[in-house]
């Protein structure tokens, strides 16, 4: 009788191969959560700006579902000062102007005509300190020449009545009466604020 030396019981061939498949699932969770701790923990600000980035577009996705500003609907953005027509007079370099100028004492608080959201807070060499905010309709609106930005940064979402700047005499406006430079943008074309605003 020939005895074939390759034939082993049955268990023994089966436990090996058990305990290495339960170690390498083992091995992988352990990867997994040491990739999970690392992301969790030492990159939570990525995370953070990502969650951000994704709520900003989602607002502004609702934004653009919205009607359009129309007459007398949005309130001052220096609420105790007098309003002045001044769009399509004349600027420097054959430019017309594209907003109208609110002046006010340096350092009066500029606040956001609309909710929306926060699209830059910066500087632009025509404007100096600028604020945009994306509102309702997708309308940008531009409020320039600030002394100062609020606590505020680009995707923040704002009501109307927050403070987003304070009145100065930044960019080419420097030396003028502190104001605040209001223009609204729709479709990427400049529109005259005034009829817009809500007077006293």
């Amino acid at each position: 009788m020939q005895i074939d030396g390759n034939n082993s019981p049955p268990n023994q061939k089966s436990k090996p191969n058990f305990l290495r498949r339960v170690l390498s699932v083992l091995v992988k969770a352990v990867v997994l959560l040491i990739l999970l701790f690392v992301f969790d923990k030492l990159l939570p600000s990525l995370s953070e700006q990502t969650q951000s980035f994704v709520m900003a577009k989602w607002q502004q996705l609702s934004l653009l579902q919205q009607e359009l500003p129309i007459e007398n609907s949005l309130p001052s953005p220096l609420p105790e000062q007098h309003l002045t027509d001044t769009w399509g007079a004349a600027r420097s370099q054959g430019r017309s102007h594209e907003g109208i100028d609110i002046f006010a004492a340096r350092g009066t608080p500029i606040q956001a005509t609309t909710q929306g959201i926060v699209s830059k807070v910066g500087e632009d060499a025509l404007g100096g300190r600028v604020v945009m905010i994306v509102g309702p309709g997708g309308a940008g609106h531009y409020y320039a020449h600030l002394e100062d930005y609020a606590d505020i940064s680009p995707n923040d979402w704002v009501n109307a009545g927050d403070i987003i700047g304070y009145v100065g005499d930044s960019g080419n406006a420097k030396g003028t009466p502190p104001h605040v430079h209001y223009g609204i943008y729709i479709n990427g074309s400049a529109v005259n604020p005034y009829p817009l605003l809500q007077k006293d």
